[in-house]
């Protein structure tokens, strides 16, 4: 189990390099999350392939509060087909369309108080940073999480000449290396285990924590998804149906 072991280490050097240099960063992006969900508004969350991990675990999930948007577009996550329909080969086209970013922002209503937050680990790819001009455009502050200081010198592929890093407000570092895979393996050329999406959950889960921390001290009310799985906590029901009603009440807005 030498190579597990390995991968074990590699995530926690992530894991360590992500508090050793981004608490700072972490902070300034959840305060901008805070002031959107305590004015009433929306952090929307968006990203390509693996980075839709991110957005699927904030929220709904059991620890997640209301406040929070998931904006998954289905063509750029469920490629699990592999081939044939919505496979591996119209996603990596997909995800370098320029435009096609501008198109899914139509889908949605925003207001300059909300706050976008995009996943992306190299941060040069079309739809992405599509997403993040626009939201700009509207007046939103945008935060990007990906492997910005790795990334740092790779050519955009956008016509804009910027790299979502380049376009956000607030960047944090997820600390991933650029190649993802991070565990050499004998006889092959490419490497194994990447350690990019056990960055950006960790990532996100600091953040949240922040940003929860960040409401209660503000005396917010927080609508959390509870789990109703716990034997003898007969009210579990009851608070995901107010998660919920809260949730569908902003919802109409957007």
């Amino acid at each position: 189990m030498m190579l597990a072991k390995q991968w074990l280490s590699n995530a926690r050097d992530v894991m360590a390099q992500i508090e050793n240099t981004q608490m700072e960063n972490i902070q300034k992006a959840a305060e901008a999350m805070a002031n959107s969900i305590e004015a009433g508004r929306w952090v929307h969350t968006f990203g390509c392939g693996h980075a839709t991990i991110p957005v699927e675990e904030m929220y709904p999930r059991i620890g997640g509060f209301v406040g929070f948007h998931p904006m998954v577009e289905l063509p750029l996550t469920f490629f699990t087909h592999i081939t044939g329909e919505m496979g591996v080969h119209q996603f990596v086209f997909l995800e370098r369309v320029e435009g096609y970013g501008v198109e899914i922002m139509k889908g949605y209503n925003f207001d300059p108080r909300d706050t976008m937050w995009i996943f992306s680990h190299s941060g040069i790819n079309n739809v992405n940073i599509d997403v993040a001009l626009e939201a700009k455009k509207r007046g939103m502050k945008v935060i990007a999480y990906g492997s910005a200081a790795a990334a740092k010198g790779k050519q955009t592929r956008h016509s804009s000449g910027k790299t979502i890093f380049d376009v956000a407000d607030i960047v944090v570092d997820s600390c991933a290396p650029i190649g993802d895979a991070s565990v050499p393996l004998k006889n092959h050329q490419d490497k194994i285990g990447p350690v990019s999406t056990m960055a950006f959950v960790t990532c996100v889960w600091m953040t949240v924590t922040t940003v929860a921390e960040i409401l209660a001290e503000r005396g917010v009310k927080l609508y959390i998804h509870p789990s109703h799985n716990v034997p003898g906590d007969t009210t579990a029901k009851q608070r995901l149906d107010e998660a919920l009603a809260k949730y569908k009440e902003r919802i109409a807005g957007v």
